[in-house]
């Protein structure tokens, strides 16, 4: 009995069969040849570029799409160079409009049945919506530059433009690295000084001596190296700010004449046989405890009631986890400019690591830690391997040089939360800025068991 022989299957479509597959697909889809020159172009890529097909089919991709890496870091050159594929890479592209769209791109290889090389695909998705829900969450999280959604912030936040308009003299609390003078220049530049300077002076990097004539300048002749007169840190922050950080850091000396200055809004500078007039807001700064100082004999009183009109205290960030998030996202977006990079963020076992760190250098530190993970991370996501080994030696709950998952962490934060609140879910929901039936749902879903 004769063997059938098996039917010839169709194995090449038609290129209009080409053209009704591939414009039933959403994303837009393009290939090219090895020559770069786009071969096909979907109806999805005409309507997220503003391009015919017709205008399309012959021209180089990097004409037609004029993304931001055409030139510099292509990832089809990539992928036909390697041979690897590249998957959900934003970028931006420009329309036909000259709009700038950002997309989510996807790369793969193109061979023949005997393996040759022809070319490549790439497919494209518009994300202006999903680009749109991250800039609205970052702008209800932010306030001049100031980026939380910790509830003592977001208080602070409600508070600061009447803090900025009202001129009185404001001492800002916090540990080294919490962003004290960032939230000095968002009250001068809410405040009617806006447009005057804001000058800032670090009190404990200059012996009292340098300190005096750094803040009143000095007159010619008034010691050896005084050539010339020398406008001080007052003059030049005339009807604007002066800052004046780590004010817990001066001798009893300079306290006396800051105190003076303060009362009666005049200043000498060295050598000077007259007073001159002030018009400056001062707002100071301490990483101390100035009560306890005032206590202890070491600042003076008098000038700490000066100082402390309104007093703005800033956590810790081991105190607001949850910015952490918010945070790189931030340190992301500012190293990508600074350092012509595209990285996409960080993956959730090196996100579950740095929600684990106690943060000593707070803010600042976290700012370090990205911006070394930027040396190191080439494309695509952070990973574990771009992070310090310090942060695996002093993690909490981190232990046998594996990270918790980020599930594990945030049931974690989310219970050292409650036990702050004794327990209060709702004071705890309104503590990280959530709805009470969002924390029950959290609580479940993470099981935690709370007490009756």
């Amino acid at each position: 009995m004769k063997s059938k022989k098996p039917v010839k299957q169709k194995e090449i479509y038609s290129s209009d069969e080409q053209n009704i597959i591939l414009d039933s697909i959403a994303d837009g889809v393009f290939t090219v040849d090895r020559e770069w020159r786009i071969t096909s172009f979907n109806r999805a890529a005409e309507e997220i570029t503003g391009v015919s097909r017709s205008e399309a089919v012959g021209q180089f991709c990097k004409d037609v799409l004029k993304a931001d890496i055409c030139e510099r870091n292509c990832c089809l050159r990539s992928t036909m160079k390697t041979g690897k594929q590249i998957v959900n890479k934003n970028v931006y592209i420009i329309d036909a409009e000259g709009r700038r769209i950002p997309i989510s791109i996807s790369t793969a290889i193109l061979r023949d049945k005997k393996g040759k090389l022809l070319g490549a695909v790439e497919t494209f998705r518009d994300i202006s919506v999903e680009e749109d829900l991250r800039k609205a969450i970052q702008e209800k999280y932010s306030f001049v530059d100031i980026i939380s959604k910790n509830h003592k912030i977001m208080q602070l936040f409600d508070i600061l433009p009447d803090i900025a308009s009202s001129g009185s003299t404001v001492l800002v609390e916090g540990e080294s690295g919490t962003g004290k003078e960032l939230f000095a220049r968002a009250i001068h530049n809410l405040s009617p000084r806006k447009k005057q300077p804001f000058v800032a002076v670090n009190c404990s990097a200059l012996p009292d001596t340098l300190l005096e004539s750094e803040l009143f300048g000095y007159k010619a002749g008034a010691f050896t190296d005084a050539k010339k007169d020398k406008p001080g840190r007052f003059r030049l922050a005339e009807n604007g700010t002066l800052f004046l950080d780590e004010i817990g850091e001066i001798a009893p000396a300079m306290q006396v004449k800051l105190l003076r200055v303060l009362q009666e809004k005049t200043y000498e500078p060295l050598g000077a046989t007259q007073s001159l007039e002030h018009n400056v807001r001062i707002i100071t700064a301490t990483n101390k405890d100035l009560e306890q100082l005032v206590r202890e004999g070491r600042f003076r009183k008098d000038l700490y009631y000066r100082i402390n009109v309104f007093k703005i205290s800033l956590p810790p960030l081991r105190e607001r986890m949850e910015d952490i998030p918010l945070l790189v996202n931030h340190f992301v977006g500012r190293f990508n400019v600074l350092q012509n990079k595209n990285i996409q963020g960080i993956n959730e076992e090196t996100m579950s690591v740095l929600m684990s760190y106690s943060y000593p250098g707070n803010i600042r530190e976290l700012a370090n830690i990205i911006e070394r993970a930027f040396i190191l991370c080439k494309t695509g996501l952070i990973e574990k391997k771009h992070l310090p080994e310090s942060l695996f030696m002093n993690a909490a709950d981190y232990s046998a040089g594996e990270a918790s998952s980020l599930r594990d962490v945030e049931a974690s934060y989310l219970l050292s939360v409650l036990k702050q609140n004794n327990w209060d879910r709702l004071k705890t929901a309104r503590q990280l800025g959530m709805h009470k039936s969002t924390l029950y749902r959290k609580v479940k879903s993470l099981g935690i068991s709370l007490p009756l």
